[in-house]
C-alpha cells in the first residue's frame, strides 16, 4: 500500500472522486465529461498550491517517504555496468552503505551512498540506512581507490545518522567519521555529493565533503533531527514540527545560506512519483559539475574545495 502523507489527503480524495466519475461514465450512458474536466482543473490547482508551498515539516515527511528512491534506484537509472564492492578489510561488510564502480556516460566513476530499505525486512538488513564504522571505512577504502585510478567520486546521502549503538562506538564510530572528513578534504579527484533524502548528523557528513553539494528539492540536511532538537530544547520530541520550522534544514534554506550549490527539482509530488524524471534532473547537474571540475588542475581543485568550506558560516568577534 502506497504511503499517503496527511497533507496529501485532499489531493488523494479528489483523485478518487475523478476516478469514480470516469468509472461511472464508462458503465453508463451519462456524459460527465464537463464535470470531470472541472475536477481535473481543480486537482491541478490543488497540487500546485500544496506541493508548491511545502512547509519545512512537510519536506521532512517527504524526505522520509517510504517509497522515496534510494541510492541503488539512482545507480540503476544514472549509471551503467555497476560493480558493487563489499567489506572494509578490517571487520566486515556494512550493507547500510553501497559502494562500487560504474560508467557515467562512458566515464569510469566511483559511486558511494547510504542505502536504506523500503520495507521492514530490508530496513533491518540495511540497519535503516544508519552505517556502522565498517561502512564508513568501506567508503573510504574505495575513495582512496578512486584517487589512485583518477576516477571522480559521486556520493548519495540518505541517512538519519550513523549507528548510535554500543558496538559501533566500541569499533570506533566517531574516529571513522572524522577520518572520512579529513581524507575527503584532501582527495585529489572531483567529488560530487547529492542529498537524496535525509542528511542526518555526522552520519551524512562522513560522505558529504565535496567540490559540489546538491540537494533534492524535498530533502533535508541537518546536524540533528527535528525530534532530537525538540527533545534537547523543549524536552518534548513531539514538538518536532516546531523545531523543523526554525532549524533551516530544507534545501531552499541551505541554498540561501550558501551551504549547498544547487537545488535539484523534483517532480510534482516528490521524487517517488517519477523516478525517471528525477534521474534526468540529477543527470543534468552531475554532467555539468563533472565538466566544470574536469577543467581544473589538482591544485585548483583542492584550493577551491578549501575555500568553499572556509566560507561557510558566519561569526563575530
Amino acid at each position: 500500500m502506497k504511503q499517503i502523507l496527511e497533507f496529501e489527503k485532499p489531493i488523494m480524495n479528489l483523485k478518487e472522486k475523478i476516478a469514480e466519475l470516469k468509472k461511472f461514465t464508462g458503465e453508463s450512458e451519462i456524459d460527465l465529461t464537463d464535470e470531470i474536466a472541472t475536477l481535473e482543473k481543480r486537482l491541478a490547482e490543488l497540487e500546485d498550491n500544496i506541493y508548491g508551498n511545502l512547509k519545512p515539516w512537510q519536506r521532512v515527511q517527504m524526505a522520509r517517504h517510504q517509497d522515496r528512491p534510494t541510492t541503488l534506484d539512482y545507480i540503476s537509472e544514472l549509471f551503467t555496468d555497476f560493480l558493487e564492492f563489499h567489506g572494509d578489510r578490517t571487520f566486515g561488510d556494512d550493507e547500510a552503505i553501497v559502494t562500487g564502480i560504474a560508467y557515467y556516460k562512458e566515464v569510469p566513476i566511483t559511486v558511494i551512498g547510504h542505502q536504506r530499505g523500503k520495507n521492514t525486512k530490508e530496513n533491518i538488513r540495511r540497519n535503516f540506512g544508519m552505517p556502522h564504522p565498517e561502512g564508513y571505512r568501506k567508503a573510504l577504502r574505495h575513495m582512496k581507490q578512486a584517487e589512485k585510478f583518477n576516477r571522480p567520486i559521486i556520493c548519495f546521502i540518505d541517512t538519519k545518522g550513523a549507528d548510535p549503538g554500543k558496538e559501533s562506538e566500541e569499533r570506533g564510530q566517531s574516529e571513522a567519521i572524522a577520518r572520512n572528513l579529513m581524507e575527503m578534504a584532501g582527495l585529489k579527484v572531483p567529488i560530487i555529493c547529492i542529498v537524496i533524502g535525509e542528511g542526518g548528523s555526522g552520519g551524512a557528513l562522513a560522505l558529504g565533503v565535496g567540490d559540489r553539494i546538491f540537494m533534492l528539492e524535498n530533502s533535508t540536511y541537518s546536524v540533528i533531527s527535528p525530534e532530537g532538537a525538540a527533545a534537547l530544547l523543549w524536552k518534548d520530541a513531539g514538538l518536532a514540527q516546531k523545531a523543523a520550522e526554525s532549524m533551516k534544514i530544507t534545501a531552499p534554506d541551505l541554498f540561501e545560506l550558501g551551504i549547498i550549490d544547487e537545488i535539484v527539482p523534483e517532480p510534482k509530488g516528490g521524487a517517488h512519483r517519477d523516478i525517471e524524471q528525477q534521474a534526468k534532473n540529477m543527470d543534468a547537474v552531475i554532467e555539468k559539475a563533472l565538466k566544470e571540475l574536469a577543467d581544473l588542475t589538482t591544485e585548483e581543485l583542492l584550493e577551491n574545495r578549501w575555500e568553499k568550506y572556509k566560507q561557510i558560516g558566519d561569526f563575530k568577534e
